[in-house]
């Protein structure tokens, strides 16, 4: 038992460590930006006017002005339901790192380390993944975003118990935990129709959803993903893809994620939302609710203004 606590200690310090070293980096890499902003040619006018835009958002500005910090999110939602696709698109437009805890377990998997033993020993006899070596994980990738300059996150996935999200709690200030949701027959169906191809690594879906609606729900449309004709004849199918397989997934999902809303819940921080279409139409209403639209937009224009220049 001693030695158990020791280890958590250990990482326990290692989290603090890296929270604290992306913090202390901030004003570094702040004016790092402006220089470079700088050197792209963006006016001070037009820099000011972003930031500017950029406190009218309460959602996106939850505890920066006090920290001094990028906004520090949790994506929760049940299998299939896009949560990597909006936590990773939402990371770029407020400029975080997006951490998928499944990406890194999987990163980990590839080396020959001692963590990566832990995690097959756990994975092969169908056990959770200890805390200890998520958290692990977890500081090994806050120590290297430190290094790199990162400020702030969105995390995929991840609290997925009450134990994981009280010790996530006592090591870093989570400002909104994003809830999505999606009925259950579209998520098996999606999840069915979903390919890789084996050469790129893209992801795509031949699922074409039409759903109707009822008094709980709006109708869902979700057209498919199609892959170019490069990737067709190389699309491949996960194991795990298989109706028995999702619906499992779905049934221990519910059962494991209630306690962990009902956690961000009586905080006020969760955010339920319904997935109700396709990738852009659910884009669209995700940055209407988080009040980010205008935000997108401006990026969007800063974006193409320096293509212009670049190409002049």
């Amino acid at each position: 038992m001693t030695v158990v606590v020791r280890s958590s200690r250990l990482w326990i310090s290692a989290f603090r460590r890296a929270v604290s070293k992306r913090r202390d980096g901030l004003e570094v890499v702040q004016q790092q930006q402006q220089q470079q902003r700088a050197s792209l040619g963006y006016a001070a006018a037009v820099r000011e006017e972003e930031e500017d835009e950029y406190q009218e958002y309460p959602w996106a500005n939850a505890g920066l002005e006090e920290q001094g910090r990028g906004v520090q999110w949790v994506f929760l939602g049940c299998p299939g339901v896009g949560k990597g696709t909006y936590a990773s698109r939402l990371a770029k437009l407020l400029q975080v790192p997006h951490i998928a805890m499944g990406d890194l377990v999987r990163q980990e998997l590839s080396y020959a380390t001692p963590i990566a033993k832990q995690l097959k020993s756990a994975m092969s006899q169908g056990q959770l993944l200890p805390d200890e070596v998520i958290f692990r994980l977890l500081s090994k990738r806050l120590e290297h975003g430190a290094s790199c300059g990162e400020s702030g996150f969105i995390l995929d996935g991840f609290p997925r118990t009450v134990n994981q999200a009280k010790t996530l709690a006592e090591l870093a200030e989570i400002d909104m935990v994003m809830n999505l949701k999606l009925r259950d027959d579209v998520l098996v169906t999606k999840c069915l129709g979903r390919r890789i191809c084996a050469e790129c690594g893209g992801n795509f879906n031949l699922a074409q959803i039409q759903a109707e609606g009822s008094a709980n729900s709006p109708p869902i449309f979700m057209p498919p993903l199609l892959p170019p004709p490069k990737c067709l004849p190389k699309m491949t199918i996960r194991a795990d893809d298989t109706e028995e397989v999702v619906r499992t997934r779905l049934r221990l999902f519910y059962e494991e994620s209630k306690p962990v809303e009902d956690f961000y819940r009586k905080q006020g921080k969760l955010l339920d939302f319904e997935v109700a279409g396709g990738i852009p139409e659910t884009w669209q209403r995700l940055l209407t609710v988080l009040n980010l639209e205008e935000k997108n937009a401006s990026q969007s224009q800063l974006r193409d203004a320096s293509r212009k220049k670049m190409t002049a």
